[in-house]
């Protein structure tokens, strides 16, 4: 049951319907007045192009101003932003897809700062004396909820009274006649009847006073709920267990009913990271919730004697925020997507953004909003800035990009803050931000570091000489730990039709590298190899091989092993093959570089596409040699050793596969992928 214009007469009502409308003005242009830059021109030098800081002209964050709302911190993500701004205002649901980090949860709490205050509501649910196991429901503006209740419970306050009253002044009557007519045990017992049953209907009273179900009366803007992960009863409501049902001592259905995310979330947004995370029956009723506007509370358990409440349908009008991973569309429900997609907007968030010098400004911006939100940290000073500008170039992985996964980053500025806290530092300086690098490398990258020691220690790592059949590979664990992988060839004769056996725990995609390799050795080959098995070992691969980076570097091996030609131990090398010979690009190449250069070895061959890729630190800028590669024949001729040999073998590949290296027409690059 709704009721906008109530029976009581509540005070203050007028001044509040003032304020209300006052704040839907401020709404209002909230919406249309987002997005500006909070950067003053007189900090800015428009000559300074090159600055790293985008032409910035102060010496430490504290001089950046950071915008109150939430929808202008936003960094990078300006489609993901105007499309928030026009679900805002249409009222639609959106869909942000991305990697982790990118700040889905962010705009999903600016949408609720967009919305009205106006429109929000308090929930109350009453007592239903025709059917207790049937509660009714009453939606009353925001902040009447708490003085309807305060009504009831000083109303139920002056009967108790009056009740109380009554009883005592029957209790003494009773009592007194007792005494003389001489029945003093009578009178005790009859005087404790009427106690009992004076203190038994006073709970009805009690039970006439509504449950506000949900409050908005402190709430400054429209209520964001997340709700990630949320079991049944935490998101769709639930009728908690009464152990006493009868007897006088069991507690009101209507006492027990607890509102979901979807209820506390009426006339604001909810919030789901993980939508596939929820299970199929939380998603239909997460449908239901958001076709019909309303839904009713009922006890999720079975075995509850919540189970048997079940609440006059309550208001569910949200704007729906779902997100996830690529994965999450996978175990999605159909129908629940087509809802969203059918009444707002999908969006794919960026993982990068194009290096500019306004946003590099926006991210010195962002530096100083980390500050300001731990509250605890030293402002940066202008190099140290710089360093974390420099980060976020490398962390892009892509040349004259920057990085959009600022969760990451806003860790690196957590712990050079700490670091330089700790230091009773007044600031946080350059040398704080490059420990916090060291300190807060991942787990995957600490154990790439510890497994390149290992390998150290008992000299399993080849730096050096000339070996048959043996490359170093390259490859990467998790998404920023390169390590080397060496890969083993050999040629033995077969005991049946040849076949090219590989091992290493092989994934679908490196399997089908394999056969690719297969291709280019059969076509350039001189020697019948019909009759010989091409062994190929990926040394150490425990945690299996997933992608096809490693293509350059097991046709190497296998070619040396055939022809009997040594390879260069000093060469380290990463790509994709085509069939035809084609060095095509992989993902991942500053990783693998850096693992090289810890390795000790002096040259990294990578493909030409993958060139503008590279960001490695300073310090491994002298230690290796970077070679971009665009055929087969030419890693041979890195790699190989051994004049005469090699110079037959490279021309003669040439001369077979080089049609498309002579006209030019190399393969495009492909979408890379960490491998």
């Amino acid at each position: 049951m709704s009721d906008n214009n109530p029976d009581e007469a509540l005070p203050g009502q007028e001044g509040a319907d003032d304020s209300l409308s006052t704040s839907g003005e401020r709404s209002t242009e909230t919406v249309t007045e987002l997005g500006e830059e909070q950067i003053d021109d007189d900090k800015i030098n428009d000559e300074a192009t090159g600055d790293l800081l985008g032409g910035l002209t102060i010496d430490t964050t504290a001089g950046i101003e950071v915008p109150d709302r939430l929808v202008d911190q936003v960094i990078g993500q300006d489609r993901a932003r105007d499309i928030v701004l026009k679900a805002a205002k249409q009222r639609r649901h959106v869909m942000m897809i991305g990697s982790p980090g990118t700040g889905k949860s962010m705009l999903a709490k600016a949408m609720s700062q967009l919305l009205p205050r106006e429109e929000l509501q308090d929930i109350l649910v009453y007592h239903n004396p025709d059917d207790g196991n049937e509660p009714k429901i009453r939606t009353v503006p925001a902040g009447k909820g708490e003085q309807i209740i305060d009504a009831h419970k000083e109303e139920a306050r002056k009967h108790n009274q009056m009740r109380s009253f009554l009883m005592w002044i029957l209790i003494v009557v009773i009592f007194g006649y007792a005494l003389i007519r001489g029945m003093f045990l009578l009178g005790i017992l009859a005087a404790g009847v009427i106690y009992f049953i004076f203190r038994y209907s006073n709970r009805g009273s009690d039970a006439m006073i509504p449950n506000l179900l949900v409050n908005n009366a402190d709430k400054q803007t429209a209520p964001f709920e997340d709700a990630t992960g949320a079991h049944a009863g935490a998101l769709l409501g639930d009728v908690r267990h009464d152990p006493f049902q009868s007897g006088g001592m069991e507690t009101p259905s209507h006492d027990r009913v607890e509102p979901g995310a979807i209820h506390k979330s009426n006339k604001g947004v909810l919030f789901v990271d993980e939508i596939n995370t929820l299970d199929i029956r939380s998603q239909q009723k997460l449908m239901t919730a958001i076709q019909e506007g309303e839904f009713s509370i009922t006890g999720q358990s079975d075995r509850s004697s919540g189970a048997m409440v079940q609440t006059e349908p309550v208001p569910t009008d949200f704007i729906m925020v779902a997100a996830g991973n690529l994965d999450a569309m996978e175990n999605m429900h159909p129908a629940l997507r087509n809802r969203i997609k059918g009444y707002g907007y999908e969006v794919y968030m960026d993982d990068t953004i194009e290096d500019t010098p306004e946003m590099r400004r926006k991210y010195v911006r962002f530096i100083a909003q980390e500050v300001q939100k731990d509250g605890r940290l030293p402002h940066f000073t202008r190099e140290a800035a710089e360093e974390v500008i420099l980060e976020a170039q490398r962390r892009a992985g892509r040349k004259g990009h920057l990085t959009l996964e600022l969760r990451t980053l806003g860790g690196l500025i957590r712990v050079a803050g700490d670091i330089a806290r700790a230091s009773d530092a007044d600031l946080t300086k350059r040398d704080h931000v490059l420990e916090a690098k060291g300190r807060s490398r991942s787990i995957e990258q600490q154990l790439a570091d510890d497994y390149i020691e290992k390998r150290k220690d008992y000299d399993m790592t080849v730096a050096h000489g000339d070996v048959g059949g043996r490359v170093n590979g390259l490859a990467v664990m998790g998404e920023d730990s390169g390590i080397v992988m060496p890969v083993m060839a050999e040629i033995a004769p077969s005991q049946g039709p040849g076949e090219v056996i590989a091992t290493g725990n092989l994934q679908d995609i490196a399997q089908e590298a394999v056969q690719n390799v297969s291709a280019i050795i059969k076509k350039f080959s001189d020697e019948d190899i019909t009759q010989k098995d091409i062994h190929i070992q990926y040394v150490q691969s425990y945690e299996g091989v997933e992608g096809d980076s490693a293509s350059v570097t097991m046709a190497a091996a296998v070619i040396s092993a055939l022809e009997d030609i040594p390879v260069d131990q000093s060469v380290a090398m990463t790509g994709s093959l085509s069939v035809r010979g084609d060095v095509l690009p992989v993902g991942g190449v500053t990783h693998k570089i850096e693992a090289a250069a810890k390795s000790g070895l002096d040259t990294v061959i990578i493909p030409a596409a993958n060139e503008q890729d590279v960001m490695i630190e300073d310090e491994y800028e002298e230690m290796v040699d970077i070679v971009p590669v665009s055929h087969i024949s030419e890693v041979l001729d890195i790699a190989l050793v051994g004049e005469p040999e090699k110079d037959s073998l490279v021309d003669r590949l040439k001369s077979i596969t080089g049609q498309a290296l002579d006209s030019g027409s190399t393969a495009g690059p492909s979408s890379p992928s960490p491998q």
